[in-house]
């Protein structure tokens, strides 16, 4: 949230966290327990290439 700016979570979930899961960009590290207190976000190979892609 910090590097794009955003301050507010509700609103960076929904417009930001959730589509990127749901287009395969992202993926959670406990899917079957979205409230883990070790949750994190990773990118999928997907989200890898347009990482790199943008990166260059």
């Amino acid at each position: 949230m910090a590097i794009v700016g955003l301050k507010d979570r509700p609103n960076f979930i929904e417009y930001s966290l959730s589509p990127a899961m749901r287009e395969g960009y992202v993926r959670m590290l406990y899917p079957d327990s979205p409230r883990h207190p070790r949750q994190k976000y990773l990118l999928t190979v997907k989200g890898l290439a347009v990482y790199k892609e943008l990166s260059r």
